[in-house]
């Protein structure tokens, strides 16, 4: 799990996660889109967590 969330981490952090011009950690800007899969991708962290800790 550790090294997926690595994995994941650094393939959006890389230039290679950008777009198109001005995408990436010089002049970035948002758009719709951006916004509802950064949503998306908090509320699947946030339904895994709470399956995490509901485990027995």
């Amino acid at each position: 799990m550790n090294r997926t969330l690595a994995v994941l981490a650094t393939l959006l952090a890389s230039g290679w996660a950008a777009a198109h011009e001005g995408h990436g950690p010089a002049n970035p800007h948002w758009h719709a889109s951006d916004m509802f899969g950064l949503l998306l991708a908090i509320g699947v962290a946030g339904a895994g967590l709470m399956w995490w800790r509901g485990r027995k």
